[in-house]
């Protein structure tokens, strides 16, 4: 078990696949637009210490467009029109914990208290959604499980969709809580996502267990 995210990352960084993924990564930024940039690929890691986390959040793909992604799942940088998955997560904070949607995207604030905002591809060439997910993103993410998995205090794990479920898979430490839902989508959230209540049955967690609880809003 490591002690640090720079640590896994050193770990990681001595393996095959892992070099070879940063190799393709480089090419690709050699030929065209990638996101994030090189310096926010990691920066989940660097907003939310290993020893501080408390929630999982699992996003899927960076965002493609231009100025949007900086390596927090679901996050736009300050100034970037609010994505509509977001929106619908506001709605619900709203409807959840009666939290006021901000008029931003930022989520630094949730990663400093402890929630790791990840992406299962960690990047992605402009306008082409997915285009990275083959390179051996899957690889690293599944090592990156594996050390939360075993992680010394219990955990939170919000699995939105599908896809975040099925790459959890590997998360079956009974110590750990799940938080399986819909995707907050405009394609899927009116099938679930709205009423699941998933902040206030993190908090709960949290609390229960002898963690502080979240401070969601984003307005402060």
């Amino acid at each position: 078990m490591v002690k640090t995210w720079d640590e896994f990352l050193e770990q990681e960084a001595k393996q095959p696949y892992f070099i070879e993924l940063m190799e393709a990564v480089k090419e690709a930024r050699a030929n065209g637009n990638v996101y994030p940039t090189e310096e926010d690929m990691f920066s989940c890691f660097r907003l939310c210490p290993y020893d501080k986390v408390k929630v999982v959040i699992l996003g899927q793909d960076p965002y493609h467009g231009p100025g949007q992604a900086h390596g927090l799942s679901f996050s736009v940088q300050s100034g970037v029109r609010i994505p509509p998955s977001l929106r619908n997560i506001y709605k619900e904070l709203k409807t959840d914990l009666d939290i006021e949607p901000a008029d931003h995207g930022y989520l630094a604030k949730w990663a400093e208290q402890g929630v790791l905002l990840m992406n299962t591809s960690w990047s992605v060439a402009e306008g082409k959604a997915g285009s990275h997910k083959k390179l051996g993103w899957a690889t690293f993410t599944e090592h990156v499980l594996e050390e939360l998995n075993n992680y010394e205090q219990p955990l939170v794990f919000i699995l939105w969709g599908n896809h975040a479920i099925k790459v959890a898979s590997g998360i079956t430490n009974p110590k750990h809580l799940l938080i399986k839902g819909v995707h907050p989508s405009p394609l899927a959230a009116s099938r679930g996502f709205f009423g699941s209540k998933p902040f206030s049955k993190t908090n709960e967690f949290l609390v229960e267990n002898g963690r502080t609880a979240i401070d969601w809003d984003l307005n402060k």
